[in-house]
């Protein structure tokens, strides 16, 4: 299959980790972080990390868009679900994210929620037409790769005159977390880690492009790698930072030229730019408050707005007390680390959002990695 195949040839992997291998310096560390679930789930998939030279690190980033959702505004939505007449459309891997207590969208349903799982917004959309009696609200959640699709389904709404249909916005932004943990003084008292570069996330950058990483590379002198999901995009991505560091660059590279251009897609940033305006501040798992790090619904379009009609109680919830998954967000810790993680903790008993959405790394390690032994921080 064209740009599959080809990219998963394990001869060219070996080839490229022993490339990689010849490069690095064996009298210092590399400590890489991917900034997208995807690359986690590939990492750990196809066990990139077991042909990487021992003092090749890669680290996991808040790139899970389950997992980086505040408890507390979980919380909101199983408010909203549990309002008569409401129905919340929600993707499947909401429905089981623990909240305070061990509750979750599933629970609520369990209990007499009219909650629905959706595999689009386009699916709540259809709802909201079949179901004129009842208020649809959709739990829309997502870097910047699932906004232009929520802006698109309002604008629809408008068009169609749905006044049922109204959406619960949680879009968060991918640039504001990287500079979060490059200098937030609070993602410091949290504990952060030390890094030399980024693995850049593929989907976002089809829609943001390279450009909004190149403050980072000039600003802070950490190179970024824009990759796509395959093991050797992960492999050559990895190689172009070595390069980078070895070199005593720091640019912006772009390993998925296939689908990424330094622009991106206009015409979905226009959408997102019509519908949407920045917060003022954001909470986010494992990074606490970041300033202008999500987008809300802009009071044009406010009917559409579930926030503004139906105007649930803002919640700051804390995660459970052994879950380590805000760490493990920050990078500081691996999902080894939890001493939740296979006991407890598992995909089908999920103590921490990390063990339940499939991008998470906890669901990735268990899946992929729980047989491997750790290895070394």
């Amino acid at each position: 299959m064209k740009y599959v195949d080809e990219f998963r040839d394990g001869t060219l992997a070996r080839r490229l980790a022993a490339a990689i291998a010849r490069e690095v310096d064996p009298a210092r560390e590399y400590r890489f972080m991917e900034f997208c679930g995807g690359h986690t789930h590939a990492i750990a998939r196809y066990g990139v990390e077991d042909l990487l030279p021992a003092n090749v690190r890669l680290i996991h980033g808040p790139g899970c868009p389950v997992c980086v959702l505040p408890t507390g505004r979980l919380e909101m939505a199983i408010a909203l679900a549990e309002r008569p007449g409401v129905m919340l459309a929600s993707y499947g891997d909401m429905l089981r994210v623990p909240g305070s207590g061990g509750d979750s969208l599933l629970k609520a349903r369990a209990r007499g929620a009219d909650v629905r799982m959706v595999y689009s917004i386009d699916d709540a959309l259809a709802l909201a037409r079949r179901h004129p009696d009842r208020q649809v609200i959709f739990f829309a959640i997502g870097f910047e790769t699932t906004t232009p699709p929520t802006a698109v389904a309002i604008r629809q709404a408008a068009a169609e005159g749905l006044g049922n249909f109204s959406v619960f916005c949680n879009h968060v932004l991918t640039p504001s977390a990287i500079a979060s943990i490059l200098e937030s003084p609070e993602v410091r008292d949290l504990g952060s880690v030390k890094l030399d570069g980024f693995v850049g996330p593929a989907h976002v950058s089809t829609v943001i492009g390279s450009r909004p990483y190149e403050y980072f590379a000039a600003e802070y002198a950490k190179p970024v790698v824009i990759a796509g999901f395959e093991p050797l995009d992960v492999l050559q991505a990895v190689r172009m930072l070595v390069r980078q560091v070895n070199a005593g660059q720091s640019c912006v590279e772009n390993e998925f030229a296939r689908a990424v251009s330094r622009d991106g897609n206009r015409k979905a940033q226009k959408l997102v730019a019509e519908v949407f305006e920045l917060r003022k501040h954001f909470d986010w798992r494992g990074l606490g408050r970041v300033p202008y790090s999500a987008l809300r619904i802009k009071s044009a379009w406010a009917d559409f707005d579930a926030e503004r009609r139906f105007a649930p109680e803002p919640r700051t919830v804390p995660d459970h007390k052994a879950c380590e998954c805000a760490a493990i967000l920050r990078g500081v810790k691996r999902p080894q680390d939890c001493r939740l993680f296979g006991s407890a903790c598992t995909p089908e008993t999920p103590m921490g959002s990390c063990m339940v959405s499939s991008e998470g790394a906890c669901a990735a390690h268990w899946s992929y990695g729980r047989f491997r032994s750790a290895r070394p921080a």
